[in-house]
C-alpha cells in the first residue's frame, strides 16, 4: 500500500463558537485522549491550573505546569496535554475577530500570541509578579459567564481585554529567558504529515521504518522529532489512536469486542483487552456497557 504525503497539515480544529459571544469558558477535569493528540484550532486559549500537575507540548517544547500557573496557547500552536496528577484547569477559548475594533487603539494588544517565544513564554508562572493582577481576572470572568447576569457578555470582553493588556503590559521580557525551539517548523509540518496519515490509516500494521520513511527519515532520527512534538514515541500514539476509534465504535453495543478490536488495528484480541484497560482504565466490555 503506497500514502503519500498531502500538501496541507493537520486540518485546524474548528472550534463553534457563537457570533455575538464568541468565547468558551469552562472548567476541564483531567485531560481526555482528544487532548493527548497533537492538534490545533481556529481560536486563542488561555488555560488556568487550579490544581494538581501536567504539561503541555506546545510545538514540541515541553512545559510542566502546576496549580498556579497559566498558558497562553495561539491559533497555531500544535499542542497537546497530559495530566500528572488531580488536573482541574479552567479553559477559555475565544475568537480574535472579538477584539478587532479594540486593535484600532492598541495594535500590540495581541502580541503575547504574535510574539511567541520571542519576547512571551506560553507559560506563565505561578510566581510571576503579574499574577496577583491575573489570577483574580480571569476567576472573575468565569463567574460573570457562569451566572449570566444582565451585561454579563460586556463584562466578560473587559475582563478578557483588561487580562490581554495585562499580559502585553508585565510579561514581556527583553532578550532574556528566550530559549530556541526544541523542533523546527520544517520538522514540525513532517510530523504534521504523517500524524494525518496515522490518523487516516489507523488500522495499517504501521512499523518505525514506514513512518520514518514516509518523511525520508531514518527510524532513529525519526522516532526522536516525533517524541519531541508529541510527547510520546510514535507507536505509542498510534495505539492512542486506535483506542480513540475504538471506544466510538463501542457506543451503542452494536459492533462486538472482537470485530472492533480488527477494526480498529488490533492483532489479538488479548493484546487489545491488555492495552485498552491500560489506557482507558476498564476493559472494552466495561466501557461498552457504560456507553450504552
Amino acid at each position: 500500500m503506497t500514502f503519500v504525503l498531502r500538501e496541507e497539515a493537520i486540518p485546524k480544529e474548528k472550534v463553534r463558537l457563537a457570533r455575538n459571544y464568541p468565547v468558551l469558558i469552562a472548567d476541564t477535569i483531567g485531560v481526555t485522549s482528544l487532548y493527548q493528540k497533537l492538534h490545533w484550532h481556529n481560536v486563542l486559549e488561555i488555560n488556568y491550573i487550579k490544581s494538581g500537575t501536567g504539561y503541555y507540548v506546545i510545538n514540541g517544547k515541553k512545559f510542566e505546569f502546576e496549580q498556579g500557573d497559566v498558558l497562553l496557547i495561539n491559533s497555531n500552536d500544535l499542542h497537546c496535554a497530559y495530566e500528572s496528577q488531580d488536573l482541574v484547569m479552567l479553559v477559555i477559548s475565544f475568537d480574535s475577530t472579538w477584539f478587532i475594533h479594540n486593535l484600532r487603539f492598541d495594535p500590540e494588544l495581541f502580541s503575547p500570541f504574535r510574539e511567541m517565544g520571542k519576547h512571551f513564554s506560553n507559560l506563565i508562572p505561578r510566581d510571576h509578579p503579574a499574577m496577583d493582577k491575573l489570577r483574580p481576572i480571569l476567576l472573575q470572568m468565569q463567574a460573570e459567564h457562569e451566572q449570566e447576569q444582565r451585561s454579563y457578555t460586556t463584562m466578560v470582553h473587559s475582563l478578557l481585554l483588561q487580562f490581554l493588556a495585562t499580559v502585553n503590559r508585565e510579561c514581556r521580557f527583553e532578550g532574556q529567558g528566550r530559549s530556541e525551539p526544541s523542533i523546527s517548523e520544517r520538522q514540525l509540518e513532517k510530523m504534521r504529515q504523517v500524524i494525518m496519515i496515522m490518523e487516516e490509516n489507523y488500522a495499517h500494521p504501521w512499523t518505525l521504518e514506514e513512518l520514518a520513511a514516509l518523511v525520508y527519515l531514518s527510524p532513529s532520527r525519526f522516532s526522536e522529532i516525533f517524541k519531541r512534538a508529541v510527547g510520546m514515541p510514535p507507536l505509542l500514539y498510534l495505539i492512542h489512536i486506535r483506542l480513540e476509534q475504538a471506544i466510538k465504535l463501542l457506543e451503542g453495543g452494536q459492533m462486538k469486542v472482537t470485530d472492533v478490536a480488527l477494526e480498529c488495528g488490533f492483532r489479538t484480541l488479548t493484546n487489545f483487552n491488555r492495552l485498552f484497560k491500560k489506557h482507558v482504565g476498564m476493559t472494552p466490555k466495561a466501557s461498552q456497557r457504560q456507553q450504552l
